[in-house]
């Protein structure tokens, strides 16, 4: 018996990095997949984005543990890329209960204003447009079939860090974002909460996926010291499967009178 048994998740971002290791947790433990990804690049992002390939084989992994998933190309500033794949995820599963909105960029630069005004609007339209357009699709199914539901919300551990610009449209629109989206969880956790549907936000410290153990985010840090924080605990990076493991506790039972929190897994990154 698992913990989600029985429960449908929907996962944008879900084509590796973070988001593989929640669709390949939440399938251990019951859960079929309905997962979103871009699978291109978005042209102010310079490490290397997802490709088919990586959805493919994050599908591939989640029907090794014996559970279903439907991994959907498409871009979370499209509202109709989202719907599709929940059209595809209803029609072959019957039901949604776990909303990961997880899909994130980094288009931080390496040198500040180049490319500065599109690096923010990218920044901005994934990470907060994005997860808008998630909740606004997926709230009104949850409402409608009356069972209750749990929505994550993928923040940061930058906002309780005092960092101050270095003048970088993606480094601004990564913080906007993060920030922003603490608001979205607040309004949508106390709207929902009447029908036992539970929004919170996730902050994790670093996670080693594939958008930062790449050479440009490397360069980016050694080249802007100023800008980066360490964990207090001794440890550099946070595994993906540890971040997963705060997700199932935020979507399961477990976690179950956990609503409109913010809750940090940041390896001490926040104190003091």
């Amino acid at each position: 018996m698992g913990q989600l048994d029985g429960k449908v998740a929907f996962i944008t971002g879900a084509a590796r990095g973070q988001g593989r290791s929640h669709a390949v947790l939440l399938a251990q433990e019951g859960a079929d997949i309905i997962g979103l990804d871009i699978c291109e690049q978005v042209a102010t992002v310079a490490s290397p984005m997802s490709r088919q390939k990586d959805l493919d084989e994050t599908v591939a992994l989640v029907e090794k543990t014996g559970r279903r998933m439907i991994g959907v190309k498409g871009d979370v500033r499209n509202r109709a890329d989202i719907q599709r794949a929940l059209d595809l995820g209803l029609a072959e599963f019957g039901r949604l209960d776990i909303v990961l909105a997880n899909a994130g960029i980094l288009a931080f630069g390496l040198k500040p204003y180049a490319r500065s005004e599109q690096a923010w609007q990218d920044s901005l339209d994934v990470m907060l447009t994005g997860t808008w357009n998630t909740l606004q699709l997926t709230a009104p199914i949850l409402v409608e079939q009356g069972q209750g539901g749990a929505i994550v919300v993928t923040s940061s551990s930058v906002t309780r860090q005092c960092i101050t610009t270095n003048f970088d449209g993606g480094f601004d629109g990564y913080h906007a974002a993060k920030y922003a989206q603490v608001g979205l969880m607040t309004a949508y956790a106390g709207r929902l909460a009447e029908y036992n549907i539970r929004v919170n936000t996730f902050h994790p410290s670093g996670v080693a996926t594939p958008m930062i153990m790449d050479g440009h985010f490397g360069t980016w840090a050694e080249e802007n010291p100023d800008y980066t924080v360490a964990n207090a605990l001794p440890v550099a990076w946070m595994e993906p499967i540890e971040a997963s493991q705060v997700i199932l506790f935020l979507v399961s039972e477990t976690g179950r009178y956990l609503t409109g929190q913010d809750v940090f897994a940041d390896a001490g990154q926040t104190n003091g």
